[in-house]
């Protein structure tokens, strides 16, 4: 420690003198001492009060720099000294030299900047904004060729992508051709490893997802997945699976999606869709979420099914109805509510069975299969109103929905649910629908369902109410009472806030609801004609005109 004390006395003297020979030596035993017990050498190299002076020999031309660099690289593995160094002001003078050709100076530079700004977000915001993106990024073009520098720059580029303000960055420059480069020379795991944690933060910008496909990624993720589909070894399957989830990522943006998909007849469409039959679950896996993703516009939706592509899906889901893999039940699922959204769709996937094979899972315990599955059978009706008379009257189906639709712990569950039973009703207009709803006691769901802050899922519970009273008010009656419908009513009439088409809706149930004594008996009693009348005046002409006619429709049986 004597000597430490020492050299750190000669380094404070040398810094102001610069004689080379002198500092070198100081270094040398500062290093050591660091390297024998970095905690205790950095303490005291912090009492001498030695910070300060290093920023004077942070000089591109001094054959000390390295040196330097690289004790404050140590230094700054200790989470106490990160504070004192840019205290210090050495982060621009580090930052200056990343613009040297010196190869030891960029690699020691790089690793002082990465130490100072571990897991500090403003440090490495710091640097975002001094521009060290850019400067990175010519560096790993420029110096590829040599590890050490490549590495240290996928270090640097993977905690900085985790910034946001990073991303734009990023995207002005060259990083996505660069990266690929990189990629295609790689052998080992290891290194692979590397890129792929710096590509999966970038890709999530819809820039650099589509510089990237443009730089030839796809195709590198395409040959690791055919090199390690059938690998058994731990670092094929983590790489198989780091690869097709990548995929599915670059997949997520519309244009490199768009560009990806080639009119259906893209050669990576093609190979994903070789996924789908596979044996392997996480291709599987990938291939229904990629089949989702393509699925995002009505154009391709209706040439993926004219192209046979629900069969395939179809067959997947029915290989793990017994096996069970939820993620897949999920993914393909999510892919079959994506291709039902366009009108033309819909009776060729019903005739297809989708339906069928889609109530095979109607016994799921698992929330996010038994979403999909809602929202797959309710796109699958819309407008389809054989589909819905024929699911509207499945007594297992409406059973299970009524049960979801108390499903508190899962809104999305409750609220497709709610959606679904109300969707039967309004495509299928059946009366054998309405019973079954009532039998299955779905009425107070859809009451609850009309109160919801949705105004979208509001509208659609009032539409389905308003057709059980005309098509079988006498069954309803019970439940409408027993569900406060008419109080409800009178709410969504009297809130100022409640849309046109709410307030029309609840007019047009009011009337309705009229042909029931206990009902008419609760219309009277909440004086239903004093906030009708006030609707006269409403802007909506459709409202005012609906206002006119139940006022007279309320005074005419008051």
């Amino acid at each position: 420690m004597d000597n430490l004390s020492e050299a750190l006395e000669k380094l404070k003297l040398a810094s102001t003198d610069s004689a080379t020979d002198s500092v070198e030596s100081c270094l040398d035993c500062l290093l050591k001492a660091l390297g024998n017990n970095n905690t205790e050498a950095s303490m005291k190299i912090q009492e001498m009060g030695v910070l300060p002076r290093l920023p004077t020999l942070l000089s591109p031309q001094s054959s000390c720099t390295p040196k330097v660099a690289n004790m404050i690289a140590e230094l700054a593995k200790n989470e106490f000294m990160r504070g004192p160094c840019v205290e210090a002001g050495l982060i621009p003078p580090l930052i200056h030299l990343l613009n040297s050709s010196d190869q030891e100076v960029l690699l020691q530079t790089g690793r002082a900047l990465g130490n100072i700004c571990y897991d500090s977000h403003s440090l490495q915001a710091q640097l975002i904004n001094m521009g060290v993106i850019p400067t990175l990024v010519k560096l790993l073009g420029i110096h590829s060729h040599n590890t050490a520098l490549t590495e240290m720059c996928l270090i640097a580029f993977g905690n900085l992508a985790e910034l946001e303000s990073s991303k734009e960055q990023f995207a002005s420059t060259n990083i996505a051709e660069e990266l690929v480069r990189l990629f295609q020379k790689q052998i080992e795991h290891e290194k692979k490893e590397m890129i792929f944690e710096v590509l999966a933060p970038l890709a999530e910008n819809d820039v650099i997802k589509l510089q990237l496909v443009e730089a030839g990624l796809v195709e590198c993720l395409l040959d690791v997945v055919a090199q390690t589909v059938d690998g058994e070894r731990e670092e094929d399957i983590a790489q198989l699976k780091t690869s097709s989830d990548l995929m599915v990522l670059l997949l997520l943006g519309d244009e490199s999606m768009q560009k990806l998909f080639e009119g259906g007849k893209g050669s990576v469409f093609q190979r994903v869709l070789s996924w789908i039959p596979s044996h392997n679950h996480q291709l599987q896996l990938a291939g229904a979420l990629a089949i989702a993703n393509f699925a995002r516009n009505d154009g391709n939706c209706i040439h993926m099914v004219d192209t046979g592509i629900v069969q395939k899906l179809l067959e997947l889901l029915d290989r793990h109805v017994e096996e069970g893999n939820v993620t897949v039940q999920h993914a393909a699922l999510s892919a079959l509510r994506n291709l039902a959204i366009p009108v033309v769709n819909k009776s060729k996937m019903l005739s297809a069975g989708v339906a069928d094979v889609v109530l095979k899972f109607l016994q799921s315990e698992m929330p996010p299969v038994q979403f999909k599955l809602l929202g797959t059978l309710r796109m699958l009706i819309d407008t389809q109103a054989e589909a819905a008379d024929q699911l509207g009257t499945n007594g297992k189906l409406v059973e299970r929905l009524v049960e979801w639709c108390e499903a508190k712990d899962h809104a999305g569950v409750m609220g497709e649910s709610n959606r679904l039973l109300s969707a039967l009703i309004r495509h299928s207009k059946s009366k054998e629908v309405v019973r079954t709803v009532i039998q299955g006691g779905g009425v107070k769901h859809l009451v609850t369902m009309a109160t919801s802050e949705h105004m979208i899922m509001q509208n659609e519970a009032l539409v389905a109410l308003g057709l059980i009273a005309a098509l079988d008010l006498v069954a309803a009656e019970k439940d409408f009472v027993g569900a406060n419908l008419v109080s409800v009513l009178h709410k969504l009439l009297s809130d100022e806030r409640s849309a046109p088409e709410i307030k029309y809706n609840s007019m047009i149930l009011i009337c309705a609801v009229m042909g029931s004594e206990p009902l008419h008996k609760e219309v009277q009693s909440l004086a239903f004609i004093d906030v009708v009348s006030k609707l006269r005046a409403h802007e909506n002409k459709t409202v005012s005109h609906q206002a006119s006619l139940t006022e007279q429709r309320l005074t005419a049986q008051s």
